[in-house]
């Protein structure tokens, strides 16, 4: 591959991956409201997700959807669906505060976040757009060997989304140890991350192709 193309490519979805979108926002989310931790195992889960997109662009399936209204409908609705119940959830859990004084669980279960990260994922149709439309943009065509270069360029792209996110995971738990200062935030931390994750998932449901 041309390593020209190969750092252009990487600047694009470092680019891409730094912007607002659901998954830096559930990182964030979870990192502010529990700890780095649960952002990193969060951030795996995210990541572990790629795989499924990474597969499905190598094998052309992400085409498919694409091209399959139905299809597509299916899996924006869901993941739309996903992320309103874990809303919800944010919601039921209002009275958590960053302090941990009135949380109900003594242990952080991390393996269920890793859970929800790859389901999150996974059910986010516009992650395969993104590889449809961006990845054969970045394919030399050159040395005819297209389905190689779309898998590097796939695992390119899950290894740079994981170093940023548990980046960004480390600094919103160093900005959640100041909002733990602010009472008035602290305890209302899961209504606003459940309010974001609401917005993110109407936004999912209204979008278009």
């Amino acid at each position: 591959m041309n390593i020209t193309m190969v750092l252009s490519y990487l600047g694009v979805v470092v680019f891409l991956t730094l912007m607002p979108g659901p998954d830096i926002l559930f990182v964030m989310a979870q990192s502010i409201s529990q700890n780095k931790k649960a952002g990193i195992a969060t951030a795996l889960g995210l990541c572990t997700g790629l795989i499924v997109h990474i597969s499905a662009a190598t094998l052309g399936i992400s085409a498919i959807i694409y091209q399959s209204a139905i299809a597509f409908a299916i899996v924006k609705y869901a993941g739309a669906m996903y992320l309103l119940y874990l809303a919800i959830q944010s919601f039921r859990e209002k009275d958590t505060d960053l302090t941990g004084t009135n949380d109900n669980k003594s242990v952080l279960n991390y393996k269920s976040l890793y859970k929800k990260g790859i389901l999150m994922n996974i059910l986010n149709p516009k992650v395969s757009l993104l590889f449809l439309a961006l990845l054969p943009q970045f394919v030399d065509k050159s040395t005819g060997n297209a389905t190689g270069q779309i898998f590097i360029l796939g695992i390119i792209t899950m290894v740079q989304a994981l170093v940023i996110f548990v980046g960004i995971s480390i600094l919103s738990d160093r900005l959640r140890y100041f909002l733990s200062h602010n009472s008035f935030i602290a305890k209302r931390i899961n209504m606003i991350k459940g309010s974001v994750l609401g917005v993110i998932g109407l936004q999912i449901a209204l979008s278009e192709k």
